[in-house]
């Protein structure tokens, strides 16, 4: 299959194995829609945040604690340590909102998710803590001086629509590929446990044209995200065992323990078949 030719509104990746992905860079529409889904989120939470703080000094009152609070400094001595401790876990809701959210979701807030969006390395790789943190900490000079007002204009002038947050971290946001799980890998194909004996493969023989769309689509996706895989070995055995079994071929096509080199090699021949 021929590759499309770069382009601005593309981020093409080469793997060590000379096999090529292809991710659709966000635009400006699709991220602001996205930050301000996230920002009306931070806003809800902050405001929730100072709604309880109200709340607890309402009960304080009613309950005659703060009365008993002159101990302590007095009444109002009380409150603006509440105010204190309520404003500090504000901020934290501003500042840590992003970089929660990006660890815990690779790449997402619930704004992106919700658009469809991820952040990502410009290697392709996933965002780690320390690039999660320097994007979103200069998203404070992205905002000045009115809502994204520099980082607007630095995404127009960029040709991959990045903000100073994204070239200071090295990271760019990009529409998100379908995630492939164990679970919809067993949905989608039936693994026999057979075991792997030695055999020469040759990708130019492979008769991948047997193969959907969407096999093709989870080769890609096993070979491009193999290393977050915590049983990457099984894996790379059933995914392997499952594409032979589909075009027809024995199972001992695949050499033992070169299960990851067998669907490269597919996705390789697919790549170059046309």
């Amino acid at each position: 299959m021929a590759l499309p030719p770069p382009s601005d509104d593309r981020l093409t990746i080469d793997t060590p194995e000379n096999v090529t992905f292809g991710y659709r860079v966000a635009g400006i529409g699709s991220r602001f829609l996205a930050a301000l889904v996230d920002s009306i989120l931070i806003v809800a939470l902050i405001g929730l945040t100072y709604f309880l703080l109200g709340l607890l000094i309402l009960i304080l009152e009613q309950t005659n604690v703060l009365r008993l609070a002159s101990v302590f400094g007095g009444e109002r001595q009380v409150v603006a340590w509440l105010g204190v401790g309520f404003g500090l876990l504000a901020f934290g809701f501003f500042w840590g909102y992003y970089i929660l959210f990006e660890l815990l979701w690779n790449g997402q807030s619930p704004g992106k998710r919700w658009v469809g969006l991820r952040v990502i390395r410009t290697d392709g790789a996933p965002i780690t803590l320390v690039e999660s943190i320097v994007r979103n900490l200069i998203r404070l000079i992205d905002f000045l001086p009115a809502y994204y007002g520099i980082g607007v204009v630095t995404m127009f002038i960029h040709s991959q629509s990045r903000r100073l947050g994204d070239l200071a971290a090295g990271t760019i946001v990009v529409h998100d590929r379908a995630t492939i799980t164990l679970d919809s890998l067993a949905m989608k194909t039936t693994f026999a446990s057979v075991p792997l004996t030695p055999a020469p493969t040759n990708g130019a023989a492979l008769p991948i044209e047997r193969l959907t769309n969407q096999e093709l689509a989870l080769a890609e996706e096993f070979v491009h995200r193999r290393e977050q895989f915590a049983n990457r070995a099984a894996l790379a055995s059933q995914v392997a065992l499952a594409l032979a079994q589909k075009m027809s071929l024995p199972d001992e096509v695949i050499q033992a323990g070169r299960a990851e080199e067998f669907i490269v090699e597919v996705v390789r021949t697919n790549q170059t078949r046309e």
